[in-house]
Parts: C-alpha cells; sequence; structure tokens
C-alpha cells in the first residue's frame, strides 16, 4: 500500500518515518560523542564535516516527509480508547518533531555558517564532498554562530525528550493497552 489511509500508514510514510528516525538518532549520538568524548581537533573537525553532510540529510527527509505527509488526504486515526489529553499531547508531540527536524539542521547549518573561523581556516560547508552550501554569513560574526550554537543545543534537548516520549507513547500503546498504534508503523498492518 502506497498511501495512507484512515486504518495504516503507507509504505512511503513508514520508510520516511524509520529513516528519519535512524539518521536524527545517529546524529544525536554523534554530535554527542564528538562534543563531550573528542579531544583531538582533527578528528573533530573530521566528525563536524560528517555530522554537517547527514544533517542535510535529516533536513531534506523531514522536508519530503513534510510533503509527502500534507499531499495524503488522510491519516491513521488514534485509538478511541485515547482522552482528549492525550489526544492533544499526541498532536503538540507530533507537532513538536517536526519542528524540531526543521530547527535543529537550520540551525547547525546557521551556526557553522556564522563561525569566524570558518572563515578564517577557509572551511566550506560541503555536503559529503559533494557540493557546498549556500553562506548567508560573510564574514562571519561569533554572536550569530554562539546564538545558532544554543538552539542548535536547546533543540537536541528538546527532540531527545519528544523522542523518548514519542516511543514510550507508542510501546504503551503496544504493550500495555494492547492497539496497533505501532504496528501501523512497522508493518503497515491494521490488527482490529
Amino acid at each position: 500500500m502506497i498511501r495512507n489511509t484512515t486504518k495504516s500508514w503507507g509504505a512511503p510514510s513508514r520508510l520516511l518515518h524509520w529513516a528519519t528516525a535512524g539518521v536524527i538518532l545517529f546524529l544525536l549520538f554523534l554530535g554527542a560523542w564528538m562534543s563531550l568524548f573528542v579531544d583531538d581537533v582533527l578528528e573533530q573537525f573530521r566528525l563536524v564535516q560528517i555530522h554537517k553532510s547527514w544533517g542535510f540529510v535529516a533536513f531534506s527527509l523531514a522536508l519530503i516527509r513534510i510533503i509527502w505527509r500534507l499531499t495524503q488526504r488522510s491519516t491513521p486515526a488514534l485509538p478511541d480508547s485515547m482522552s482528549w489529553a492525550e489526544r492533544m499531547m499526541a498532536h503538540l508531540g507530533h507537532l513538536g518533531l517536526y519542528a524540531m527536524m526543521v530547527i535543529m539542521p537550520v540551525s547547525g547549518w546557521l551556526m557553522a555558517s556564522a563561525s569566524p573561523l570558518q572563515d578564517r581556516f577557509g572551511v566550506k560547508n560541503k555536503v559529503f564532498d559533494l557540493f557546498e552550501l549556500y553562506d548567508p554569513f560573510v564574514p562571519g560574526s561569533e554572536s550569530v554562530s554562539d546564538f545558532f550554537a544554543q538552539v542548535h543545543f536547546l533543540s537536541a534537548l528538546a527532540i531527545t525528550a519528544i523522542i523518548a516520549g514519542h516511543a514510550g507513547a507508542a510501546l504503551w500503546h503496544h504493550f500495555v493497552r494492547k492497539e496497533d498504534v505501532l504496528m501501523r508503523m512497522t508493518f503497515g498492518k491494521y490488527t482490529k
């Protein structure tokens, strides 16, 4: 099944969901690893370049997800057992995820673009050494870079919390309430 229905997510939605989740989890791990545990400047530079490239992939996947979601006539309904408050939390959680999927990579790109070190050392924002991203800050500004670094860090904390809540809710619906919310996003099956 390609398109979403009121009973299940279509294959493109499921693929985009899990691809985006995998890339974001990888980026969160890599960002924490290179910030907290890597002291060697050359190794940190190498990891930052990998992080930038995969950040572009995450942003691209987010845009494709948003476009795909907007083109779908229907989406699976939330379980009938959910209260109004639970439905509101689910909607706000999804909205938060989509917002963070855009804010995180954009803030990372703007942070790197505004960095005076990037201009001083001639470092380009390249995606897998294939092409260069536009640099809106020439010359760079340390205060602008610091601002976007703070946004990037806070959005990393926010998306981590939202993902934990999202995954926890899916597991709770699956194991405690015995509902098919998780099945619809994994195998696309509607069991009721």
